[in-house]
Formats: C-alpha cells, structure tokens, sequence
C-alpha cells in the first residue's frame, strides 16, 4: 500500500515504458474515445438515429475490440498479431459510415485513427499506408458491392478522394515516422559510443597510478577514479573552510594558507604543475605531487578543473637521503683536507728543503685547495634559507671584491675582466652568500674564456631591483646545454671536454641562493660566441640618482664603456 501511495506511483509512465498490453490499450484509445463522443452527441442531438442496427453493430463492436486489447496478452502471441486490432477497426468504422450516411458525411475519416496506428506501430514500414488506403477503399466498396442488383460504376468512384486523402497521411506519417526512427537510430548509435568511451575512460583511470580528480567551477567534485584517493583530496587537499582536519605545508616545509591549497587554486583558474604539497605534520609527512588544468568551454570559459596527484613521498625521502649523505661524506672530507692544507703550509715554510720538495708542496697545496674548494660547493649546495643571515650590503663591494680576487687567475689566463656599476647598490642580502654567487660567475667567465678576451662585470639598477651582468666570449653553450646549466652536477659538453676541473654544483648552487634572496638568475648563450648571465635581486632602498649618469658614475678603477661591456 505504501508503495501505491508514494508520490512517484502517481507520475504517469512514458508510452515507450509500457507493457505491450498498455501500449495496445493507449494505442485504441482514439478510436474508442472519438466514437464514444459521437454516439454520445447523436443521443444529445439525434437519438433517432442511434436506432438504426448498423449504427448500434459499429459502437458495439468498437467497445469489443477495444476489451480485446486490455484482456488479451498480446506478448504471448505472435510479434505482430496485435496489428489485428487496427485492421478491425475499419470494420465498425464501415458500419457507422453506412448506418449515418447521409446525416454525418465525416465519418470516413475515422479510417485515419487506425491507419496512424499501422505505421506509428514500425512493424509495416513500407506498407502501412497503402494497406490503410486499401482498407479504406474496402469499407466504401463493400456496401456497393454487397447490395442486390448491379454495380453502378460511379458508385464506387465517388468516395475514391477520401482513400486518397487517407493515403497522403499515411504517407506523411509515414515520412515522420521514418525520419524519427533513423534519428532515433542516431542517438542510439551516439549513446553506445558515449558509453563506450565513458567505460574506456573508467578503465583507463582504475589503471593508472595517478589520482585523478574533476572538479566542476565552484569546486564540486565531477569525477575520480579511486574513492579513497577522492576522500584524500577531500580532506587533505581542499581549502580549510570545506575540511576541518587540513594540514598542508608546501614543498619547503612552510604551511599552506587556505587560498594556496591545491584545490583553492585550481577552482580560482590556477593551472599548474609538479607541486609539491607535504600533508601531516612532521616528521611523518606524505609528499605528494599535484597538477592541475583549467578545462574551457568552447567561448573560453572556465567550466572547471582536473587535478592529478602522485605520492612522491619515497622519492623524496630517497633524494633528500641522497643529499645527506653527500652532505656527511664532504663534511667528512674537509677535516683532513684542512690538515693536509695546514701542514703543506708549515713543510713550505721550512727553508731547508730544496727546491724540488717546494715545488712538490706547491703541488700538493694547489690540489688541496681545489678539493676543498668542491667540498665546499658540496656543503653549500645543502643549506637553505634558514642559513641565511640579511644585513644591509653594498651590492657594489662585494662586485668589486669579486673581480679583485678573479685579477690574478685571469692575468695567469691572459684575460681582462672589466666592471662597471653605479656608486651604490644598497640590498638587504647575506653578504657572505651573495659574494659566493658572484665569485663563482666571474670565475666560471674567466675559467671559460680564451687567452686575450675580455670578461665584463656590468650592474645598473631599476627603481626596485638591481642587476648584475657577467658576460664572457668563450665557448658559450649549446640550447640543449643551456637548458641544463643550472641542474645539479651537471656539466655542457664543452666544459668536459676541456681540462677545466668542476662537479657542476656551482651554478645550481648559485640559482638556489638567488632564489632564497627573492632574485632571478638566468643565462643567455650562442655556442662559440660567450655567454651572459644576469642576476637580478630587489634594491632596499631605492638609491638615490647620481651625477655621474643615468645609473650612477662609473669608478675610477673600472671601465668607463658600460655600452660595449653590455655589447660584447
């Protein structure tokens, strides 16, 4: 009973949800209705005609056949015995016809009713209406041909409009019809294909490693290929408004305010790639790496995002495993190399020795100071910001610095290094660290370029940044090499071909210290014609404008040609 009285009982089914006894019920319905109403009329307006037998026979019969279709299980039959019906309604349709003519003239066309269930049915698709025209013809015919005496030809030719007209709407329907069956056809086509893609890409996503996650514009998720990886970004991923127990922290270890989540960013029309994100508190983080895309409708519009994520936590560990214990290792190896440094200098002091044994100290120390020197950039290449210690510097003392400590390898190389920058460049930086990333640029354009070139040291300043131009005419570097320059341990073809020694952590190292100071390191190279790398870092304060030009005087004791030093 609760089921009869629940609201959905109550909604009428579609025609096509039926059983094949209702369809056959709804189908004769027409034709039951339409006579009812006419006999129903002729009782109001004309009863005495409703007293002719044929009249009576006609809506009798009607009411039988149209019993027939509610008692009989038309699915246990043959498929098509339920075309009887519609083919013997043309029969009390006769009857009427003959028992009211003259008085009503348009019964006749109730032959219509039955001739649009033929080819509405799609059982007779060729010849539905061409049978209801002969149909129609037969019931005007059988009066004539059934009556005693002879058949008067014009008889039979008078009412031959009416199986005309039956038979051009039949046609008509029957085009409609047709034409609905092959769009329907279409669409069925189109939905299996959807299916099929939509099963595909079910499969695809249940395969893959990756979590995948489709979030509609307002953040809503559309998709995921794994329940558990969809809760995760839920409560790990999402902004802390939508989940309470968020716990993100970016790839260095600082937390994620909540419009810096994945999917915070993701829903404002953020695309990105590889991001870091640390879930949980240390030390027992999960790292993943997250990517995300805007999808766009075809007027541009953002319709929502897809967001990808991996658990990279392993690999990170074993990187920054990797990295400790390189660290260990140089750490290890700077003790003795400071001995081995110390006591060459006191063997070299002893004026006792002869000179072979000085030379062979001199060898030793050289080689010792180069090794500490790569311990060193081994060392450094694992601090991080919080190594940092900011003063406010003269970015100017420290370029100088720099070029007087590259004067005596350059005079040894038969290169000149030339510099020029204004009075003052007043940064808040840490100095020893900056120096660091200078020294290494204008050694590595000293170390590269050919005996009898020049290495020019350029700084000019904008109204907040400042920046520094080392450029070179060596080798330079291919687009391939360039592309790599500032990854760890690695080394262009050129440098190791040459003899010019190095482990490839100097630029790496000197990109990471930029970037922990909010600045830019970039390279620009053309194989066989130098190289320019630019630094840039922001200016605390703005300096002042001096007399000696746009960006300020150029020093006795450099290069008075900032124009060809930036040309060259």
């Amino acid at each position: 009973m609760d089921a009869l009285l629940a609201p959905r009982s109550l909604v009428p089914k579609q025609f096509h949800e039926l059983s094949l006894r209702g369809r056959v019920v709804v189908s004769q319905m027409p034709q039951a209705v339409t006579t009812a109403l006419l006999l129903l009329v002729l009782a109001v307006v004309r009863a005495p005609w409703l007293a002719d037998p044929l009249v009576l026979w006609g809506g009798a019969l009607t009411a039988v056949l149209t019993l027939a279709c509610a008692l009989v299980p038309w699915d246990r039959l043959p498929e098509r015995s339920y075309l009887a019906i519609p083919v013997l309604d043309f029969v009390p349709i006769g009857l009427l016809f003959e028992g009211l003519f003259p008085n009503v003239l348009g019964v006749p066309f109730l032959a219509a009713i039955p001739v649009l269930w033929l080819v509405a049915s799609a059982q007779l698709p060729r010849s539905a209406a061409a049978l209801g025209a002969l149909l129609t013809t037969a019931m005007l015919w059988a009066p004539e041909l059934l009556r005693p005496g002879p058949v008067v030809l014009s008889a039979l030719t008078a009412p031959l409009l009416i199986p005309l007209m039956i038979l051009a709407i039949g046609t008509m329907a029957q085009v409609l019809v047709n034409s609905a069956e092959a769009k329907d056809a279409q669409l069925r086509r189109l939905l299996a294909a959807g299916d099929r893609r939509e099963r595909l890409l079910s499969t695809v996503l249940d395969s893959v490693e990756v979590g995948v996650l489709a979030l509609d514009e307002t953040g809503r998720p559309l998709l995921t290929n794994n329940r558990r990886l969809h809760d995760h970004a839920q409560q790990r991923l999402a902004p802390a408004a939508t989940s309470p127990r968020l716990d993100l922290y970016d790839g260095a270890g600082a937390p994620l305010p909540p419009a810096a989540t994945p999917i915070a960013r993701a829903v404002a029309g953020e695309s990105f790639s590889a991001t870091l994100v640390r879930v949980g508190a240390p030390p027992g983080q999960q790292v993943l790496s997250v990517t995300a895309r805007v999808m766009r409708d075809e007027h541009g519009r953002a319709e929502g995002s897809v967001l990808s994520f991996s658990d990279v936590t392993e690999l990170v560990d074993a990187l920054q495993a990797k990295d400790d214990f390189v660290a260990g290792i140089s750490h290890e190896l700077r003790t003795p190399l400071t001995s081995i440094r110390g006591y060459t200098e006191l063997l070299a002091m002893d004026e006792r020795l002869p000179s072979s044994a000085h030379n062979g100290l001199e060898v030793i120390e050289r080689n010792a100071d180069q090794l500490l020197s790569l311990v060193e950039d081994l060392l450094s290449a694992h601090r991080d910001a919080a190594d940092l210690h900011r003063v406010p510097v003269d970015l100017v003392g420290l370029l100088e610095q720099s070029v007087a400590a590259a004067q005596p390898h350059a005079a040894r190389a038969g290169v000149s290094v030339k510099s020029w920058a204004p009075e003052s460049l007043v940064l808040d930086c840490d100095p020893v660290r900056i120096g660091q990333v200078l020294d290494n640029l204008v050694s590595n354009a000293v170390k590269y370029s050919p005996p009898d070139s020049a290495v020019f040291v350029v700084g000019t300043h904008t109204a907040d940044r400042a920046q520094v131009q080392v450029i070179d005419h060596g080798h330079g570097m291919s687009p391939e090499d360039m592309g790599k320059v500032f990854e760890k341990f690695y080394r262009s073809r050129t440098a190791r071909m040459s003899t010019t020694p190095g482990l490839g952590v100097g630029l790496a190292l000197c990109k990471a210290i930029v970037e922990q100071h909010g600045g830019t390191l970039t390279c620009h190279s053309s194989l066989g014609e130098g190289t320019i790398f630019t630094l840039t870092l922001p200016l605390t304060p703005a300096p002042a404008a001096h007399p000696g030009g746009e960006n300020g005087r150029p020093n006795a004791d450099r290069s008075t040609d900032p124009i060809g030093a930036s040309g060259a």
